[in-house]
């Protein structure tokens, strides 16, 4: 039951920015999580905290120890990326649309509306409120949209939507004034980026991007005039860049900006003589454009080192240019949708791209021309998903005709079959662990090569139907497939792809099929009421109904194939035995699975008769607990033997959907309805996936809701792996995947008083190796087995291995596979395994279910190091072969 979030596939990125630490660390929002990949190990990690509603804005502290969260409702998390934690939260009340650490990480500037607020970082203080403001700018005339920070953490570059750019001085003067800033004027559109330039770490230059595809370079002559007025005490708005002023005296100089004057300080000296910046008499060097017209400017980055900019447009193409030339060394199209992220990294030889509308991310090499990282989740909601046998791949099919193959380790999709011209809507691993089935509403069923990636055979019918559901039989030599219009079930040979037999019988559209996997009978459960048991091979047809009072949703067998259990339209599950036909349990789930209200039901989540069924189902490895989800934000574990609802678990918080709220506030309703959704239908948002049309499947559940606003959370499919470590879900959020804790939780298995650490100690100091592995899995704590594993002598160990309980086995046999994903001692662990299979056979056949999912756990292990050896067993040969072959030369 220990099972706890792990990673998030399926939606790699959905809008926001994206930033890169420690020069190989990407960090990207994901709805209202925040996705972590490692460039170099080609990993990917979701953070197990979740914002309110989707995050908007991240940036990341320069040693990247602290990560900063905003999502639409303006709230902030800071977070502590290595221990994954929130440190602290607050709420800026406006909308974000730019933060940045400064570059020493003692402030955060964040561009609230209007303002611009300068807080210390909090770190890891532990006040009350920890977040200190200790200055907020209100100069800008309209929302602040750009930030950046000088090296010297002095100065502060302001972009706005009021088409300037604000240079201000982050220090007081020494009278108390604050300074007002220099403004940088004459551009024609919203200002996208702007950055400070550096030659040879001095600041003398300045960058100021704007949204119609123009660049202008800013710089300052050696002249430091204060820009102050005698007059008025403050600063003089300069001109149009390059209009001539007049003096005082009414002549004109064309060299300056705006009209400028010296002031003294307390001291009598000129504050133009201490080089302040935002006092400079800055000049428009150089308006650069793109030339992209008629798409606009969407993302742009600087790096500081090289002198260079890149930019994404709204048409998909992304430039990169060498300052101060403004030398054009790429022009690329990766898309037709437009770039809502474009970043460098430190070192700036990588290039990082993202679609928010395509949930694409990108990573490019720009002096090689090669990808990093190419990755991209589905275009629609994710409808089934399944795991390989051996649990190390885990493929999902979707609304966007695609089928995905996902490394569940890596978190990387390898591979994507596009041959499918309409939704996904099941999906089956062979025994073979090579072959992929996939089902669609087109009306065909593939199978797919994993070795060669390609489409190796298509099963059709005689006339049009559209698949909902898939089975094969153990053997893999029977492939059936249900449909959603015609209610009948096609069975199809693997071998030659020739239509074997049509099965009739059911009145409605089935959308649960299962092969016994004790023999090969087939269910099938479909909207007429009714679970049907067909004997294949025999062709027989029906052998046997089971009947039921609503709309039967789907079908699963326990794994030894002696039960059965569906779920109905009325929110119960009933479990059937399959050899006597008998009914043996049934759960009442409506209470269970109620939560979340729709917004177009005005009442709350308890009086709400919609969603309350199980749509999926789903049992744990050993047969003793199942799964089960629908339209509702729970997925509900259940105990089958005492039919009690063990735990729940709320697949996200997520307010940006809607079935997350349980209460109707009435201060949202209007009478031309809930005030989100006229909100929504309003909104100018062009990024993310909010504004899509969710799914395309032409049928929906009865009387479930239309979707007429925001996404509605639903869990489509469950499956838990062959290892019983971890379970995935389809979610509208993606395929969220949960797995077993490792952490160490106290769960004796045989405890006494004489069953202590210090007991273990004691026997290995006596030399007793099988007495203390005997007391150190009694313990059941993991530091101790594995230590008294390595303590015994590689001549002992058939010894040892015969005399270990069968009780104890398979607790011996998950540290087994523990430890050959981690240790170096490949033989030694090796030895162990076969000595224990040798020493306890009959009895792990007589209990194979027990032990089925620490030997699949085992098996998992050992193959993911025999592919890794066999790849560098592979190019060490190569490498010899053109040694020898160069040594003869």
């Amino acid at each position: 039951m220990n099972y706890r979030f792990q990673n998030l596939l399926g939606a790699p990125y959905r809008g926001g920015n994206v930033v890169i630490t420690q020069n190989t660390q990407l960090i990207s929002p994901v709805g209202n999580r925040v996705s972590i990949t490692d460039l170099i190990k080609s990993q990917t990690i979701t953070l197990p905290v979740q914002s309110s509603s989707n995050i908007r804005r991240i940036a990341a502290s320069p040693d990247g120890t602290f990560l900063l969260t905003v999502d639409e409702n303006h709230r902030c998390h800071f977070i502590n990326t290595a221990r994954r934690v929130i440190l602290h939260r607050i709420n800026f009340k406006n909308t974000v649309n730019a933060v940045k650490f400064s570059p020493d990480g003692k402030f955060i500037a964040v561009a609230a509306g209007k303002l611009v607020q300068l807080w210390r970082s909090p770190g890891f203080k532990k006040d009350f409120f920890a977040f200190e403001l200790v200055r907020t700018i209100a100069d800008c005339e309209d929302t602040v949209t750009a930030i950046d920070w000088s090296l010297d953490c002095k100065y502060l570059l302001v972009g706005s939507k009021d088409l300037s750019a604000r240079l201000f001085c982050v220090e007081k003067l020494k009278d108390g004034i604050l300074n007002k800033p220099f403004l940088f004027l004459g551009h024609r559109d919203n200002v996208v980026g702007c950055f400070f330039g550096y030659d040879k770490k001095n600041t003398n230059k300045v960058y100021t991007i704007t949204r119609d595809c123009y660049l202008f370079s800013w710089g300052y002559s050696g002249n430091k005039d204060g820009n102050f007025d005698e007059n008025d005490g403050g600063i003089s708005e300069p001109a149009f860049p390059g209009t001539p002023e007049r003096d005082g005296e009414g002549n004109m100089d064309s060299g300056r900006v705006g009209n400028v004057k010296k002031r003294k300080d307390f001291d009598g000296k000129d504050e133009g003589e201490e080089g302040y910046l935002h006092k400079e008499r800055w000049e428009l060097l150089r308006k650069d454009g793109f030339m992209q017209s008629p798409a606009k400017l969407t993302a742009c980055d600087y790096h500081r080192g090289l002198d260079m900019v890149v930019v994404g447009f709204s048409n998909g193409v992304f430039g990169l240019y060498q300052m101060p030339d403004f030398v054009c060394m790429h022009l690329l199209s990766i898309s037709r949708e437009k770039i809502t992220a474009a970043v460098f990294n430190e070192i700036g030889n990588w290039l990082t791209f993202g679609c928010a509308k395509l949930g694409q991310l990108l990573v490019w090499e720009w002096r090689s021309e090669s990808y990093v990282l190419k990755q991209q989740g589905h275009y629609f909601d994710v409808n089934c998903l399944t795991y390989s046998p051996d649990s190390q791949l885990l493929a999902t099919g979707a609304d966007d005709n695609k089928v995905k193959v996902w490394t569940v380790s890596s978190g990387f999709c390898f591979v994507t079959f596009s041959e499918h011209t309409n939704a996904v809507t099941a999906l089956h691993f062979m025994a073979n662990n090579h072959c992929l089935l996939s089902a669609s509403l087109d009306g065909t069923v593939r199978a797919w090569d994993l070795f060669r990636y390609r489409n190796f055979r298509t099963f059709t019918t005689p006339s049009s139907r559209q698949f909902v559901s898939l089975a094969a039989d153990q053997s893999g030599e029977v492939i059936c497939a249900g449909t959603l219009d015609s209610f009948e079930i096609f069975v199809w040979s693997m071998k030659t792809g020739r239509l074997l037999d049509v099965l009739s019988g059911h009145a409605g559209p089935v959308h649960g099929l299962t092969f016994s996997p004790s023999n090969a009978v087939l269910a099938s459960s479909s909207w007429d009421k009714t679970v049907r048991l067909w004997d294949v091979f025999e062709g027989k047809g029906s052998v046997e109904t089971f009947p039921h009072t609503h709309d039967v949703l789907t079908v699963v067998y326990r794994p030894d194939g002696r039960q059965l259990a569906c779920s109905t339209l009325d929110g119960q599950i009933h479990f059937w035995d399959t050899i006597d036909g008998l009914l043996m349990y049934t759960i009442e789930g409506r209470r269970d699975i109620a939560g979340g209200r729709l917004m177009t039901v005005r009442r709350s989540a308890a009086n709400s008769t919609a969603g309350k069924c199980f749509t999926t189902l789903c049992y744990s490895a050993d047969g003793s607990d199942i799964l089960a989800g629908g339209s509702s934000k729970y997925i509900c574990m259940y105990d089958v033997a005492d039919q009690v609802l063990l735990r729940r678990f709320q697949i996200t918080h997520n307010l940006s959907l809607d079935g997350v709220l349980d209460f109707l506030n009435s201060k949202k309703m209007t009478d031309a309805g809930p005030l989100d959704l006229i909100d929504d239908d309003d909104s100018d948002a062009e990024e993310g996936v909010d504004k899509q049309t969710r799914g395309k499947l032409g049928y929906d559940l009865p009387g479930s809701m239309p979707n007429r606003g925001r996404p509605i959370i639903r869990t489509k499919c469950l499956r838990i792996a062959p290892t019983g470590r971890s379970f995935a879900a389809a979610t509208t959020e993606g395929v969220l995947v949960y797995s077993i804790d490792e952490s160490f939780i106290f769960d004796p298995t045989d405890l006494d008083i004489d069953v202590t650490p210090e007991a273990v100690e004691e026997a290995l100091d006596e030399d007793q190796p099988n007495r203390a592995l005997i007391i150190s899995l009694r313990l059941n704590e993991d530091s101790l087995i594995k230590k008294c594993i390595f303590s015994v002598s590689p001549l002992d160990i058939p010894a040892i291995a015969s005399s270990v309980p069968y009780r104890y086995l398979q607790r011996l046999i998950e540290a087994f596979s523990d430890l050959l994903e981690s240790c170096p001692h490949l033989e030694f662990i090796l030895r162990w395994c076969q000595e224990l299979c040798k020493a306890h056979g009959n009895s792990i056949q007589q209990n194979f279910r027990n032990l089925l999912p620490a030997l699949k756990s085992l098996q998992k292990a050992i193959t993911r190091i025999h592919q890794d050896l066999a790849d560098t067993c592979s190019s060490n040969e190569y490498m010899l072969r053109y040694l020898c072959s160069s040594k003869n030369k």
